[in-house]
């Protein structure tokens, strides 16, 4: 080994001992006959000092020379310090060098590394490797590496077994676009990269496997956001023999556990809410329950009083911003504008305050008496000091604005504390969505889902009021994770193809393995896959996902660092049997 002891480790209880220590050099403060470098590795920084009285000439000329990021070897004494820094663990003692070994110099790095760094986010991830340098970028995925290891811990004490999956599988046509890999030795045939590893896991519980995991990497071609990347990891999960209610207490106690044992957070119970709720209340599946703010319908109590806007909307809602009332005309007037946005589309914002004199102000007051505004408060519970915003509009539209101006008052009220978890099962989604481009229903979740048994008649006469035994785990107005119980045999399987549009030819073409298994007796059964990326971001306070990555991918799906994707070789593609148009 090239060093006795980590940059990290030396305390005064080490004083006296003679030490080897290697990393990079963080900071050099030369003073003439003094110079004190700062050495750091992944442990932690250690002062050096050299000076002119106890150090050779030789030995000090070396020490001036160096650089930041030079990788160095340093032999010495540790001695305590006389001028002590207690920020860092190593602040009471320093190494008085005898001897300086330069392993390799380094170029002017292109960013200053440390904590807080002059690279913009493009440039770092170019020079990702040095990122990965700086304390508050490897501290993020030292949490990953934590979490892994707990899930781990806790998914082998509940007897699961990990199991890998194949990583060239077949594409399939629901779902997200796959990422395609061509067959050399299968001429114009392709493999695709897995969305998820679904039909495997499905087909270990056909063969007796009752428990399995994965930590595994899974790849969607979609557009990408803070939340997303082209390939993401997965805490991938299925059992046998169970119901809905088991998965649910199993994936709960995995939660509490990696709250407890990462973050030192004793979760409360997870609450419960149907899909059908969440959208009524929040306008959203993943509500955010750090605060309240839910949802008030207003049309019995703010329509057929002659306010057009209000009297032709087939939906009148809105939130109760308890103790903004001290909202200012300016304030307002830019929530309105933000509203109205492309990107919420709001047409306009009614406001009422509730003022503290226990007269009610509103937007609208030549429509409404103060007898009417106070039926609007009695429904909304509000108080003096309270500001009420309504939003109008069709059902669907309007809830989902109204959504984003609750998360927006949240925000902005400081009711959204990245210390606090509120986790939620939401249960009961809907089976089937109706897609209008393609004019067809889609799954919601995909095509292994099961019904709900008493919704299966309403298949053929209402099949979008057909619920599904699928949940999702939210944190914080966050999908953490997804899953139901699947389908496990042939005629359901048959039936749910049937009404997704696929022909029996193309599904036996697609899913012929996946039907042919459950002939063998299949077990009822039933999973959930964490975004394990997501969440990290969560356990790390982080809105995007890229902090917990070790190398990933920009907004535009490339990597900068090693510039891909890239172009290949005329000959690869040949070989391949892909035909391009080459002047293209």
């Amino acid at each position: 080994m090239l060093r006795t002891h980590t940059c990290g480790e030396l305390r005064l209880d080490h004083t006296d001992q003679e030490v080897t220590l290697a990393g990079w050099v963080q900071r050099v403060r030369n003073k003439g006959g003094l110079i004190w470098v700062d050495l750091r590795d992944r442990y932690g920084i250690t002062q050096l000092i050299f000076e002119e009285e106890s150090s050779e000439k030789e030995l000090l000329e070396k020490a001036a020379e160096l650089g930041r990021e030079f990788v160095v070897q340093a032999s010495g004494k540790v001695i305590e310090r006389t001028s002590k820094n207690d920020k860092i663990p190593t602040g009471s003692i320093e190494i008085k060098v005898s001897k300086l070994e330069v392993l390799n110099a380094a170029k002017v790095p292109p960013f200053i590394i440390e904590d807080e760094t002059d690279g913009g986010e493009e440039l770092r991830m170019k020079y990702r490797y040095l990122d990965l340098r700086r304390n508050v970028v490897r501290e993020k995925l030292q949490l990953r590496h934590k979490m892994m290891q707990e899930t781990r811990k806790y998914m082998d004490a509940q007897h699961f077994m990990e199991v890998e999956t194949p990583v060239l599988i077949k594409s399939t046509p629901e779902g997200a676009r796959d990422f395609v890999v061509p067959s050399r030795v299968n001429p114009g045939e392709f493999y695709a990269l897995p969305q998820s590893p679904q039909t495997f896991k499905q087909l270990l519980m056909v063969s007796g496997f009752d428990r399995y995991f994965q930590i595994v990497k899974c790849f969607r071609d979609e557009d990408l956001r803070a939340d997303r990347q082209p390939e993401f990891t997965q805490i991938d999960c299925e059992m046998a023999f169970v119901e809905q209610e088991d998965i649910l207490s199993t994936f709960e106690g995995l939660t509490k556990h990696l709250f407890a044992n990462v973050k030192g957070v004793e979760l409360e119970e997870v609450q419960r809410m149907t899909f059908a709720e969440a959208m009524k209340y929040y306008g959203n599946d993943k509500p955010d329950l750090r605060f309240d703010m839910k949802f008030v319908e207003l049309n019995a109590v703010a329509q057929g009083k002659g306010f057009g806007i209000f009297d032709s909307a087939e939906l009148v809602v809105g939130i109760c911003a308890k103790g903004a009332v001290e909202y200012t005309r300016k304030q307002l007037d830019a929530l309105t504008e933000w509203v109205k946005r492309p990107q919420i589309g709001a047409k306009g914002l009614v406001y009422a305050k509730y003022n503290t004199d226990g007269t009610i102000k509103s937007t609208v007051d030549k429509f409404y008496t103060q007898e009417d505004l106070q039926a609007w408060a009695n429904e909304f519970g509000a108080e003096p000091g309270d500001l009420m915003l309504i939003l109008s509009g069709d059902k669907a539209t309007v809830r989902k604005q109204l959504s984003e101006l609750r998360l927006k008052m949240g925000e902005d009220l400081g009711l959204r504390d990245r210390n606090v978890f509120k986790p939620l099962w939401v249960v009961d989604f809907p089976l089937l969505e109706w897609d209008e481009e393609t004019k067809r229903y889609h799954a919601m979740h995909h095509p292994f889902t099961s019904p709900k048994t008493e919704d299966i008649p309403l298949l053929d006469s209402d099949p979008g009021a057909v619920r599904a035994n699928a949940y999702d785990l939210v944190i914080n107005g966050v999908e953490i994770g997804g899953g139901s119980i699947r389908i496990h045999d042939r005629n359901t399987q048959q039936l749910m193809f049937k009404h997704l549009g696929f022909t029996e030819e193309e599904a036996q073409k697609q899913f012929g393995f996946l039907m042919e298994a459950f002939e063998y007796g299949a077990p009822p059964h039933g999973g959930i896959a964490f975004g394990f990326d997501r969440l990290c971001a969560i356990f790390g306070g982080s809105d995007s996902i890229r902090d917990y990555i070790a190398f990933p991918k920009n907004n535009s799906g490339r990597d900068v660092m090693i510039d891909s994707p890239s172009t290949i070789a005329d000959e690869q593609l040949k070989e391949l049997s892909i035909l391009v148009n080459l002047k293209k």
